[in-house]
């Protein structure tokens, strides 16, 4: 795949354009856009500036983390706290990311979604009020795993970091993950999946796949 050096300000701007040309695939009034990537990524920095553009093109935005959508820490740490195959399998809700999020985006939906739903530090319900999209509003949903669920993005977006730059740029207290996100590569192949790939190994210095149909 070849990639091209791109800004991270010019990535938001051409990735919000191609986004408001689009239209749901279910022929819905709304969309839902995709960054997915390892928390070393930084896909919710991502997600802010996607959203920052749709904004200025006139369109509501809500960005939605998929960390408001863990399970309960007894169904995350049945297996322990740092087993990297419940991580990759167990820990994120994703029947309450379908029915909360994206359900509601459906032809015929009600454009009313819940930001998140569960604090992993008190390990309780949020009780965040929902928030009501109008039609033409967009969803960005940033975190991992996400293009192993098929979710329906109209645009999905794999922020890639090479193993190494995967290892150097996630805390030591958290490397236990790595080999969630080699079994990830290795079975869901995000970068084959996603519309637009990002190398993040250098965060001063990405580089994009280019939009779809441009490659």
């Amino acid at each position: 795949m070849r990639l091209e050096a791109i800004t991270w300000e010019r990535l938001a701007g051409e990735l919000a354009r191609h986004a408001d040309g689009l239209s749901a695939a279910d022929g819905g009034p709304w969309l839902a856009l995709g960054i997915d990537g390892a928390p070393a990524a930084r896909t919710g920095e991502s997600a802010e500036r996607l959203a920052r553009e749709l904004r200025l093109l006139g369109r509501a935005v809500l960005v939605v983390s998929t960390e408001g959508f863990l399970r309960p820490a007894s169904l995350r740490f049945e297996y322990g706290k740092r087993d990297p195959d419940a991580y990759l399998d167990g820990w994120y809700d994703t029947g309450a990311l379908w029915r909360e999020v994206f359900g509601p985006l459906e032809a015929g939906g009600t454009g009313r979604v819940l930001p998140d739903l569960w604090d992993p530090v008190t390990d309780r319900a949020t009780r965040t009020p929902y928030h009501r999209l109008p039609e033409g509003g967009v969803v960005v949903v940033h975190g991992p795993f996400l293009l192993g669920h098929w979710f329906p993005f109209a645009l999905g977006v794999h922020l890639r970091l090479s193993p190494g730059a995967l290892r150097r740029r996630t805390e030591e207290p958290e490397r236990w993950t790595l080999p969630a996100f080699a079994r990830y590569e290795d079975e869901v192949a995000p970068a084959d999946r996603a519309d637009v790939v990002v190398r993040a190994d250098d965060p001063s210095h990405p580089a994009w796949s280019g939009l779809p149909g441009s490659r």
